[in-house]
């Protein structure tokens, strides 16, 4: 019997790691990022509550991604000298280097074919936040009403934090996309199946130790 639950317990096991692979999922966005010591670190606020100094560098990459911990970095290397250079210093004022990377084609929308990457010096005034920057170089942009940044320069052109690789397409900021990509939709069938297995091995244990003392 145990012998028997034993090979079927493990004619699950694949079955488990397919279900778990089925159920994974990511969102499509535009995530921010700060350059620091010549590398790329997650923004901690968004661009409409960011503050950047005069001389900070910037990104925005559009991706699929399950959440800030997998998120995709602005693609190759740059430096504030290198994307100011024709930008002088002027009192009332600062200048924000941004580096927008609008994807690849397997992150693109369906229907859609991303720009290429560029760069761009924002001069805005003193107390400006990231979003000035923006919509100083790289209009039109497009927020939704919890104002997550949908659309960079019209791109994409439509939908805005949707899930990817599932039936369901709810929006979610990336800040919460962790949660979100778990979701509190009930117990998946790898769940069920995982705990009917151990449930099985449990009753096989049971019935052996009762054969035993009976003998």
């Amino acid at each position: 019997m145990l012998r028997r639950c034993a090979v079927l317990l493990a004619a699950l096991l694949p079955v488990l790691t397919a279900t778990g692979q089925a159920h994974a999922t990511g969102y499509r966005y535009w995530s921010f990022w700060d350059l620091t010591a010549g590398r790329w670190t997650y923004a901690t606020q968004g661009p409409a509550t960011a503050r950047p100094s005069d001389g900070d560098v910037q990104g925005f990459r559009f991706s699929v991604s399950e959440d800030s911990g997998d998120g995709s970095k602005p693609r190759g290397t740059t430096s504030f000298p290198a994307i100011c250079a024709r930008t002088p210093a002027q009192e009332g004022t600062k200048r924000v280097a941004l580096v927008l990377d609008f994807g690849t084609t397997a992150d693109a929308p369906s229907g859609e074919t991303p720009p290429a990457g560029r760069t761009a010096c924002a001069r805005i005034p003193a107390d400006g936040t990231t979003a000035d920057a923006l919509a100083a170089v790289a209009k039109p942009l497009r927020y939704d009403s919890n104002a997550l940044l949908c659309a960079i320069a019209g791109y994409p052109r439509t939908g805005c934090g949707e899930q990817v690789g599932s039936d369901s397409q709810p929006s979610a900021a990336p800040t919460t996309t962790r949660q979100a990509a778990k979701g509190d939709g009930g117990p998946s069938v790898g769940l069920f199946a995982g705990a009917g297995a151990v449930a099985l091995l449990g009753a096989a244990a049971v019935w052996q130790a009762r054969r035993r003392r009976n003998g």
